[in-house]
């Protein structure tokens, strides 16, 4: 497949309570050749969920035999809890079908696609302010006040890796987020690179007129 009609990948990252998976969930709405990942998971399947929709579940033994295959494009451990990892056979086939794939995974896990896919595009979603983001996991009402502490130190850890990442978008309204969003990706796939068949078929026109 030429790199024409490939997919874009691309990366959405920012501090736990930015809004990704409401900006997320509007983009899958709004573009219908967009899709979510689908991540494989160590951790139990819950009721009503369906293998291969939320989660690839599987276990830590079968997980581990896909890290010494390399079978992600980035994972994370954590020791006496579960594993996350984002599988290359589902990005890669949807990415062949011409399918956009949003990856919604935190700073490291995103630094790590870039090292192995440089054609991803990586997009930091940021609050509009620090005193706002701290608003937002108060308001969610499902954290106490340590967890929102503990949370907002990590947030500022984030936020001092964004000249890291390609594009930042700042979520001060969800349509507002999903715009600048829709004008990246646009704006992407209109790249020299990504437009060798326009730029052939243009030339062939100059030529035909020459």
């Amino acid at each position: 497949m030429d790199e024409n009609s490939k997919g874009l990948l691309i990366v959405i990252s920012g501090p736990s309570g930015v809004g990704k998976g409401t900006v997320n969930r509007k983009l899958l709405k709004d573009n219908p050749h967009m899709v979510f990942s689908v991540s494989v998971t160590t951790r139990s399947k819950r009721e009503n969920e369906v293998d291969g929709k939320e989660y690839f579940f599987r276990s830590e033994e079968e997980f581990s035999q896909m890290i010494k295959d390399g079978e992600f494009l980035e994972y994370m451990r954590v020791f006496g809890m579960f594993s996350y990892g984002t599988p290359r056979a589902f990005v890669n086939e949807q990415l062949n079908a011409g399918n956009d794939v949003i990856l919604e995974i935190d700073v490291q896990g995103g630094l790590r696609v870039k090292e192995v896919c440089e054609d991803a595009v990586l997009i930091f979603l940021a609050p509009p302010s620090m005193e706002e983001l701290k608003a937002r996991l108060v308001e969610r009402g499902t954290e106490d006040e340590h967890s929102i502490e503990r949370r907002t130190e990590v947030a500022k850890d984030e936020m001092r890796c964004i000249s890291y990442y390609d594009y930042v978008v700042v979520n001060s309204s969800i349509g507002q987020a999903v715009k600048g969003i829709e004008a990246i990706i646009h704006a992407e796939k209109s790249r020299v690179k990504r437009s060798s068949d326009l730029i052939t078929l243009l030339l062939e026109g100059c030529d035909n007129i020459c």
